[in-house]
Parts: structure tokens; sequence; C-alpha cells
């Protein structure tokens, strides 16, 4: 049976019908994947899957992250280093302490970001499934770069081209306050540069890349690259852009960290139970490699 696509708008977000994730065909994978390079966030409703055949998907679009951001001693790895543990649970799977680490540094979910651009080699894609929602709030909504970046000025455009931003998980954590990486999860996620401007190789369009974690911009003094990242994060949020899910239990969303931004919303995390796992992948490089620029030391 073909999938059938139902476009959320032209070129920005769609639900996918009639596939079952924890078997496709060869042909079901080629159009899921012609779908996610046009519209880069795909939603697929009513999917059973086991984590080893949530990971069998997400590898149809290459190597899956392993490394976790926090020390092991701190990340209660519910779930093994291939998921994110997108949650408000401890490893014991009960509702976390109100001042546990773990919900502190999860703080910075709400803020808007794309997945990983503070590794060298940034994240493509990521596939987050939920198996437990919350009756009121707990959306995630998602932004689309590229058509921000199409609504640019001329001048703007011109003004970022070859603009290099140095991303850091460090730099998003501090904008919600929290202040205790340890030495060593600092030594092993220092920031890394990528390019403000970015080309998507499967459709040459162009987009924005920023996000949260940008804590200075090459060439730019402190209150120079803040305010324009400001200037571009108020850009890329206007209403035009932005699409908000509503999650249903066994919904699987997938979006390209390329070109999207994405934040997660409030709800009441010590009464309610919100449990999902994403699976994220890598790009094939750094940003900077991919166009050609000059990495700085």
């Amino acid at each position: 049976m073909t999938i059938i696509i139902n476009a959320i708008t032209p070129n920005f977000v769609a639900e996918i019908y009639d596939v079952d994730l924890a078997q496709p065909c060869a042909e079901d994978l080629h159009a899921i994947k012609q779908a996610f390079w046009k519209y880069a966030v795909l939603i697929f409703g009513d999917q059973k899957l086991t984590p080893e055949q949530h990971l069998r998907f997400s590898e149809q679009f290459g190597t899956v992250e392993m490394d976790r951001v926090l020390a092991a001693e701190h990340a209660d790895p519910r779930l093994g280093h291939a998921f994110a543990d997108i949650s408000n649970l401890n490893r014991e799977g009960k509702i976390w302490d109100k001042a546990s680490r773990q919900r502190l540094y999860k703080e910075g979910n709400k803020l808007w970001h794309t997945d990983s651009s503070f590794k060298y080699k940034p994240g493509l894609c990521s596939l987050l499934y939920s198996t437990s929602i919350v009756p009121i709030g707990g959306h995630t909504e998602f932004a689309d770069q590229r058509t921000a970046y199409d609504a640019l000025s001329p001048e703007m455009k011109a003004r970022l081209q070859g603009l290099i931003a140095m991303h850091g998980i460090e730099y998003s954590r501090k904008r919600t306050g929290f202040m205790e990486f340890e030495q060593s999860e600092a030594n092993r996620l220092p920031p890394v540069p990528q390019l403000l401007v970015r080309t998507i190789p499967e459709s040459g369009r162009q987009s924005l890349y920023i996000a949260s974690h940008i804590g200075a911009i090459q060439g730019m003094g402190a209150a120079e690259a803040e305010a324009l990242f400001q200037q571009l994060l108020a850009h890329v949020i206007q209403r035009q852009f932005v699409y908000t899910h509503r999650w249903r239990v066994n919904d699987l969303v997938m979006w390209d960290n390329r070109c999207t931004l994405h934040r997660g919303t409030d709800f009441d995390d010590m009464r309610f139970v919100r449990d999902m796992r994403r699976a994220t992948v890598s790009d094939v490089a750094n940003t900077c490699e991919q166009a050609g620029v000059a990495v700085p030391a």
C-alpha cells in the first residue's frame, strides 16, 4: 500500500498515513525520505514500536548518536545510550524530584534549539516517540528556518553570508540558569563552529541555522552577537513559520535539525507523567566543512 501524505502547509510539516514503521518496505522508505526532504517535519500516528524497531527506522537516515551530554552518574539512563530520555522520570521510573539535576538541565528543552548543533558533527534528524502524554501542555513547537530565511531582506542575507557562530551546550543551559556543568562534561563538549546560513543538499534550499546554543559569533563583540541572534530568533519564531504538535500516544515525529527549530512547552511535571524517547541521527560533517569553509581553530 502506498503511503498517504497529508501536508499541513505546502512545504512544512506533513502527516504520513498507511505505513507501519516497524516493517516499512523499500518503496515506503523511499517515499518517506522524499517527503522528509520537502516538509522537514513528518508525523506518524499510531505506531507500535519497540526500541529496536525505533532504532532500525532511525538508522535508515544515518548513524544514530550514542553519546549523552551529562556524566553517567547524573544522566539517569533508563533507555540506554542510543536514546535521549525526553521524560520527567528518574532511573527508577518515578517522577523526578523538583530539585533534581536532570530536571534543572532539561529546562533548556523549553528554549528554541536544534538538536546537537553544539557537537562538531551536528544532528541531521531526530525521531521522537511518545509512550505517555500529559492532559495539559507538553506540546512541541517547530519553526521552519528555510522559509524564515527566504523572508529576510536582501541586506540581512548579505550580512549573514559566511558568518560562523559558536554553539555550546553550556551557552544554552546558562540561559535557563543551569550553571552546574562539571569539568569533565565541559571538556567533552567545548563550543564548536557552525555556519549561520547553510544549504540543505537534498533540496538546494538555503536555511538559517540558529539555536539557543549560540554563545558567540566570530568577528563580533558579545553584545552585537547576542543582539543579532535575538533579532534572527524573533524573526524565525513568528507565527507564520511555526507549527505546534499536540501529542497522541504512539506518535512518532521526526524533524530535520538542519533547517528547523523546536522547543517543548511547559506542563505540570510534578503531577503528570510524560514519557518519550528520542533517537538523533548525526549529520555527515560539520556545517563549515560541508560548505568548504575553513574551520577556525
